[in-house]
């Protein structure tokens, strides 16, 4: 498992595209019949991927970083199926995962593994600290929480669904959603905001290969941006502005661990303050 430090604000403006690379965004995280994971001590979140081969299960491992008997011995887990379809196996309970389906796990689940029904299933994994155990429970697509935002003229229209959160199915800090940008629409999160008591991670996905999403970051006045493939994930620390451009309509996973799970506790930036105090 890779350790990730957390970053300060000040850092960002002497930082190289190839550090902010290294510190925010996780590439190759869907490599056939491996687990990749990544520890990032922003709200020490565990962020991984598996892309299990069809007839053979892969297992979550106990990583010894984490100093537990198992996994999930002080945490709670999320799995969301990017793409194809498969199962989870929880403590010998098989749970049905397709496309956009997400699991919650519980904290104190001992033995987890994964299984795919069809080549190039990928499983993204979220995993933050719990207090309390909550029921595992399965949250298909359909089932979750959706709504409609954002203007045409703008290019954000947008459909957000909600899988994890505080009206819904309960966690200890994790709050959990997909957003689909509308055809003709590739702006997300615009404008923009950021929730200083929340850490947040973006997975883009349904990219085709000669597609690239540009993701921004930054406080107002200094902004950067890394430019993404299908798949990859950007880390958004809690002082960061989070939101991104495609070249087409896309998808993308978000995933909220800390402080409080309120959806709309965030604190909104016009797009003139992008540019500074002064615009």
């Amino acid at each position: 498992m890779e350790i990730r430090h957390a970053t300060h604000p000040d850092e960002l403006s002497g930082m190289s595209d190839e550090q902010i690379r290294a510190r925010f965004v996780i590439s190759d995280l869907f490599v056939p019949g491996r687990l990749k994971a990544v520890y990032s001590h922003e709200d020490r979140m565990v962020l991984g991927g598996v892309s299990p081969i069809p007839g053979t299960a892969v297992a979550l491992e106990n990583f010894a970083d984490l100093r537990a008997e198992y996994f999930c011995q002080r945490r709670e887990l999320a799995i969301t199926a990017l793409s194809g379809s498969g199962h989870a196996v929880v403590d010998g309970t098989r749970y049905p995962l397709a496309r956009m389906d997400v699991l919650y796990v519980g904290r104190g689940a001992r033995d987890i593994s994964f299984e795919a029904d069809v080549v190039d299933t990928r499983f993204f994994l979220s995993s933050a600290v719990s207090h309390s155990a909550y029921p595992t429970t399965l949250i298909p697509a359909a089932e979750a929480l959706t709504t409609e935002t954002g203007e045409q003229e703008h290019a954000n229209r947008r459909i957000v669904r909600k899988h994890i959160h505080e009206d819904g199915v309960r966690s200890s800090q994790l709050v959990l959603g997909i957003t689909a940008p509308e055809p003709g629409n590739v702006w997300n999160s615009m404008p923009p905001h950021t929730h200083d008591r929340r850490t947040e991670v973006y997975v883009y996905f349904d990219l085709d290969e000669g597609e690239r999403l540009f993701h921004f970051m930054g406080v107002p006045g200094q902004t950067r941006h890394v430019v993404l493939r299908n798949g990859d994930a950007v880390i958004s620390p809690a002082w960061s502005m989070h939101f991104g451009a495609g070249t087409t309509n896309y998808s993308f996973l978000w995933v909220m661990a800390g402080e409080n799970q309120a959806f709309a506790d965030m604190d909104q930036i016009s797009v003139p303050q992008l540019a500074g105090a002064a615009a």
